[in-house]
């Protein structure tokens, strides 16, 4: 009897996670998602003309704190009796427990404009690494952005928008600003 209940439980269990969930790992991201902005020789006041650069934003953790304030204390008694309660009011303030952060790093170019062969080269050397399990398309994934971030993260830089310095790490082939302007040799 039980194992006949067996196979319809687990049916009935699959029926209830929705179709949506599994495919939204492999669609393509659209720009602009989230607080993350990606341009071209806009960046941090040292900012090169001709790089590109991320710009992720996290914003401040703020809590609020309520707590009583005595503002009249109790009235008592030489016997120990209250004569008089104390008197108090409820205060609340806003306290910053994490200050806003906004992180601005060198990016490759091929990011910027989504070339598909280098996003597959970049799933190709994520899946060399164990880090990207999933079908080379060329095109950003959410899974692409989680393995970005698993194999920067260790690094200290907890972004799904892959720096220039762990593309280089990773041996993509990227575009040189100053070999493109005849300013290096190579």
């Amino acid at each position: 009897m039980r194992h006949s209940l067996l196979l319809p439980g687990l049916l009935a269990l699959t029926a209830c996670m929705p179709a949506g969930d599994r495919s939204a790992f492999s669609q393509p991201l659209s720009a602009g998602e989230g607080a993350i902005e990606v341009m071209r020789g806009a960046g941090p006041p040292d900012a090169d003309p001709s790089a590109c650069y991320a710009n992720e934003s996290t914003p401040a953790v703020i809590e609020t704190v309520t707590e009583q304030v005595m503002i009249q204390p109790p009235q008592i008694a030489s016997d120990g009796r209250v004569l008089e309660p104390g008197v108090f009011v409820s205060e609340s303030q806003q306290r910053i427990i994490r200050e806003r952060r906004e992180l601005w790093f060198q990016i490759p170019c091929e990011m910027q404009v989504g070339d598909p062969e280098f996003i597959a080269s970049l799933q190709r050397a994520l899946a060399a690494r164990g880090l990207y399990q999933g079908p080379v398309t060329g095109e950003m994934t959410r899974r692409t952005e989680r393995a970005i971030r698993a194999y920067q993260e260790p690094q200290g830089l907890d972004s799904t928008i892959l720096s220039l310095a762990a593309a280089q790490q990773l041996g993509l082939s990227l575009w040189n600003p100053e070999l493109a302007a005849g300013g290096g040799q190579g």
